[in-house]
C-alpha cells in the first residue's frame, strides 16, 4: 500500500497531532516516542510550530516525520485508543 500525502496538520494536547492525508483519512500520531532523539530536543518547547512540509510535516528547526511514519505509525481519528 502506498501511503498518502499529508496535506494539513494540527498540534493536539499530550504532544499528538492531527493530520488529514490527501485520501482524506484523518489520523492521529504520537509524537512523544521520540522525546529521546536527540534531534527532536526543540521540537517539545515549540511544538505548535508544525506545519505540512513536502509529503511530511516538520517543525521549525527543520526537524520532520517520515512519511512512511507519519502515515503507517498513526491511527485513525475515530479510534478511541489514540485519542
Amino acid at each position: 500500500m502506498i501511503r498518502p500525502r499529508a496535506i494539513e496538520v494540527e498540534p493536539m494536547n499530550d504532544y499528538k497531532l492531527f493530520v488529514t492525508f490527501a485520501n482524506q483519512e484523518k489520523r492521529i500520531f504520537d509524537v512523544k516516542p521520540y522525546r529521546t532523539f536527540p534531534s527532536f530536543k526543540d521540537v517539545f518547547s515549540n511544538f505548535n510550530s508544525v506545519h505540512i512540509a513536502g509529503l511530511s510535516v516538520a517543525w521549525e528547526n527543520g526537524v520532520d516525520i517520515c512519511p512512511d511514519e507519519l502515515y503507517f505509525d498513526s491511527f485513525p481519528a475515530g479510534n478511541s485508543e489514540s485519542l
